[in-house]
């Protein structure tokens, strides 16, 4: 199966790293999402309505739809976060720093024993960040205005591409539920996904980030 892939470059300060692809990611995740689903047989089942907020950011003039999931929220922040941080210590002095971050939808084939299932990747959104700071209060406000319109263009994009009669696993059966969607979650049931990324650039994972990433990581349970 080929996946389908959308990918976005986007300039930004670094302290508006964490909150661009957030909007973007959250924007996919509301429409890549359902309520949780009450099998009633085997192929029969309902589903409950997704409840949603709406995010106002705080290095950013722009509001974005985020599902009203705490824990998955939460996930989401921390791996974003995590990207945020080690991209901003990128060394800049040559070239801007730059790096990409993916939110990637799979489904799960099953395998034989002893073998585990089969990840199989059908929608994966790119980011491409690079960070360049502003040189004055003029140049802030002109990156600023930038970034907004960027996100605004990327925002009805999405939702275009989301409303084409594109490619999304069948709805399974109960067996099968695990295989298609995280039924994790208490509140919500979106589908399967991970999120992962790549710096250039970026310095080697060291013992003191690791622990550091285990606390945050613990302070957020």
């Amino acid at each position: 199966m080929n996946a389908r892939t959308i990918a976005f470059e986007l300039s930004m300060e670094g302290r508006q790293v964490d909150e661009v692809v957030a909007s973007i990611f959250h924007t996919v995740l509301f429409h890549r999402s359902s309520g949780k689903f009450t099998y009633n047989s085997e192929e029969s089942y309902s589903i409950r309505t997704v409840s949603y907020i709406d995010v106002d950011c705080d290095f950013i003039d722009f509001t974005y739809v985020c599902c009203e999931s705490e824990l998955l929220g939460r996930n989401v922040k921390r791996e974003i976060a995590d990207f945020s941080e080690l991209l901003r210590t990128v060394d800049g002095t040559s070239a801007p720093p730059r790096g990409s971050i993916s939110l990637e939808f799979f489904q799960k084939r099953r395998a034989r024993w002893p073998f585990q299932p089969e990840c199989v990747p059908w929608e994966v959104w790119t980011v491409f960040c690079e960070i360049a700071e502003a040189r004055n209060e003029h140049d802030m406000h002109a990156k600023h205005e930038n970034v907004v319109e960027m996100l605004q263009d990327k925002i009805m994009y999405i939702t275009e591409i989301i409303n084409r009669h594109q490619y999304v696993p069948k709805m399974p059966s109960r067996s099968d539920a695990d295989l298609i969607f995280d039924t994790s979650y208490p509140d919500i049931q979106p589908y399967l996904f991970k999120i992962h990324y790549n710096l250039s650039g970026a310095p080697q994972t060291t013992v003191g980030n690791t622990v550091r990433k285990i606390l945050r990581e613990t302070l957020s349970l």
